[in-house]
């Protein structure tokens, strides 16, 4: 079943569902295969698998010049959504952005996706490179998620990006887009950040993911602005639990969200990871608990460096 019709289903079953990221280049698939099957036994919904932008390295020549190379660091998303899903039977969902890739390259991103029977997309501008101070599309590619998904519903009804038919199109492919409860990082205010998400649902987007947050009462207000705003997607909580100390820092400057006061009370009381580990557990019990008290049947997971939480966290919950 599609994931759209998957979190779209009348039934008030409660679901889960799980990201995960695939291996560095050259590590091997043995530990991502390992985790996929702890999470499997939980009877997920789907599992997302992230992409990244390629990274500049400095490659020092043999006279002491330094060459700027491109390389990409975690190839093989579509690789490993395959094999995921032919090794588990479980829907995928990989992510398709926009950092790193020409229009040409997501052409074949999509032609390749289709030949794999996968047909469910997270579609994501991407973060901006490393070594750049603001995002800077690829040349050829696109700039915003809103022109990604044009492309992928253009490629839905037929027709390559340049305007030709396609002589045999496939089956149809179903848009999940991201959101963001605290605003992306980048976005003025609030409203506006909304105003795209917006723009995404009237574009194709079937549904919508958050960015991870720890305090559901920003996640019930983001919501409930939504749907003022005329947003009726399906709105998916993000959720990771904390599982180290240094996370109290490392995590609102990566992913751009509070910490609530009450949770950074008890984090610095934490005297090592373990603790900080049962610490999120129990947190994020909880705010699972309170998603479901108002009527949130759809959780997702972001399992990076937490798998075995979340793990607990889903039994716990059962």
């Amino acid at each position: 079943m599609a994931v759209a019709n998957i979190i779209n289903q009348e039934s008030q079953q409660r679901q889960f569902s799980f990201e995960v990221l695939p291996p560095l280049k050259g590590t091997g698939t043995d530990k991502l295969f390992g985790d996929i099957a702890k999470l499997c036994e939980l009877n997920p919904a789907f599992i997302n698998i992230t992409t990244h932008h390629s990274e500049y390295v400095y490659k020092e020549l043999s006279d002491g010049r330094f060459e700027r190379q491109r390389q990409r660091r975690r190839p093989g998303t579509i690789a490993v959504a395959a094999a995921i899903q032919q090794r588990f039977n479980v829907p995928v969902q990989p992510h398709v952005i926009c950092s790193g890739a020409t229009i040409e390259d997501i052409e074949y991103e999509l032609l390749d996706l289709q030949f794999l029977g996968i047909t469910d997309l997270l579609l994501l501008r991407g973060d901006k490179a490393k070594e750049d101070s603001i995002f800077k599309p690829t040349p050829g590619g696109h700039a915003h998620t809103t022109d990604l998904i044009q492309q992928v519903m253009r490629f839905n009804e037929g027709f390559f990006a340049d305007g030709t038919p396609i002589k045999n199109p496939g089956k149809r492919f179903d848009i999940g887009v991201a959101c963001y409860p605290e605003k992306h990082e980048e976005a003025p205010n609030l409203e506006m950040d909304m105003q795209y998400l917006k723009q995404k649902q009237d574009l194709g987007a079937q549904y919508a993911v958050t960015q991870l947050f720890y305090d559901n009462e920003k996640y019930f207000q983001f919501v409930e602005k939504a749907r003022t705003m005329g947003i009726t997607i399906p709105i998916i909580p993000g959720i990771k639990p904390l599982a180290k100390l240094t996370q109290l820092t490392v995590v609102p400057r990566t992913f751009h969200c509070d910490i609530p006061e009450a949770l950074a009370r008890e984090i610095v009381k934490c005297k090592t990871d373990e603790d900080a580990r049962q610490l999120g557990i129990e947190w994020t019990t909880q705010q699972c608990r309170e998603l479901y008290a108002h009527g949130v049947n759809d959780i997702h997971f972001y399992t990076i460096s937490a798998v075995d939480s979340v793990v607990e966290i889903v039994k716990q919950l059962a």
